[in-house]
């Protein structure tokens, strides 16, 4: 049973539950092993597997946000908690976001489920009995619920868990433009540029920007206008958000899946708050009035924050994976 989120009352405002919970976990270390797996395409994909390993564990799946890698605070303690309840857990970095350049002039996008396909099908090949979940934030969490609408029936996922996903990416983009004073905007901008300037020399041929140009880019509309789309094949910033949004996809999920979501996130658009109307019945909707973005920070502590989220998504898993686990091994 998953009870509804209830924020702290030192954390109710949207911004402090999006901004603070970076602050709250500055120190905190998790135990993982790098492996670079060859994807068909002639790249790699960077993954970052908790230590140490249970080789007969359930697998579960991390996918970071935007820009984001096992540094990342909502990663590392979701693997933690994760691990803690008895899964093996292994992060999959997105192109571009590992500590090597990935070989390609390509990087990541909000639809890109390739590889994210390949590495779960390698997985179930590598280890065919193992039952597997996996829990996608923000950026990943679209790309996840994208996949698993796409694999519908034949999804081999046994469960899902997807937080503070931009389902409609076009009206989310608008927001993060303007929320905060432009405060999420540069944040965001900021990191994504530093990460596209190592791979200039590589997509020169595509995209003629010199790095000058690229640190001047100061609005991500014409980021993904100028990168994203036409590293990626698409028309522009517009066909992409339009090719790469996860909701229309949401009624064909065939797995349990768990959705979070709050209404007051300030980075993504209230269009992009699924309805039960936009979900299969195999989805659980958690919405909540309040939350902000990949926050969700309850306890009547200050000094000691409960992060909700990783009791919430192990809990759903353990109800549909490890449950099931038990049973058969009784």
């Amino acid at each position: 049973m998953i009870h509804k989120f209830k924020p702290a009352w030192w954390m109710t405002n949207r911004h402090v539950q999006t901004i603070m919970p970076r602050f709250f976990r500055p120190f905190q270390h998790t135990r993982y092993e790098l492996e670079q797996l060859d994807t068909p395409d002639g790249d790699f994909i960077e993954l970052a597997w908790s230590l140490p390993h249970n080789e007969t564990a359930p697998l579960a799946i991390v996918l970071h946000g935007l820009e984001g890698n096992i540094n990342s605070f909502y990663a590392k303690g979701m693997m933690k908690a994760l691990k803690k309840q008895g899964y093996a857990v292994v992060l999959m970095h997105f192109r571009n976001c590992s500590t090597e350049v990935n070989r390609l002039p390509r990087a990541y996008h909000s639809g890109d489920t390739a590889d994210l396909a390949f590495f779960i099908n390698h997985l179930k090949q590598q280890y065919p009995n193992r039952l597997m979940v996996a829990v996608g934030f923000s950026l990943g969490g679209n790309v996840l619920a994208k996949y698993l609408g796409e694999q519908a029936l034949a999804c081999p996922l046994n469960a899902a868990a997807v937080i503070s996903a931009p389902y409609d990416l076009s009206s989310s983009s608008d927001v993060i433009r303007k929320s905060l004073g432009k405060i999420y905007q540069k944040y965001l901008l900021d990191r994504m540029k530093k990460s596209m300037q190592r791979k200039l020399p590589q997509i020169k041929q595509q995209i003629s920007l010199t790095p000058k140009q690229l640190m001047k880019i100061d609005d991500l509309l014409e980021f993904d206008n100028q990168l994203t789309a036409p590293l990626h094949g698409f028309e522009n910033a517009h066909d992409y958000y339009r090719q790469a949004s996860a909701m229309p996809y949401l009624k064909h999920i065939a797995v349990p899946t768990l959705i979070i979501h709050a209404k007051d996130d300030p980075m993504l658009s209230i269009k992009a708050v699924p309805s039960r109307q936009d979900v299969s019945g195999h989805v659980t909707l958690r919405i909540s009035e309040k939350g902000g973005h990949v926050g969700f920070i309850s306890g009547k502590n200050p000094f000691k924050p409960i992060f909700w989220l990783e009791k919430a998504v192990p809990n759903y898993f353990g109800q549909h994976v490890l449950n099931k686990v038990n049973n058969e091994q009784l």
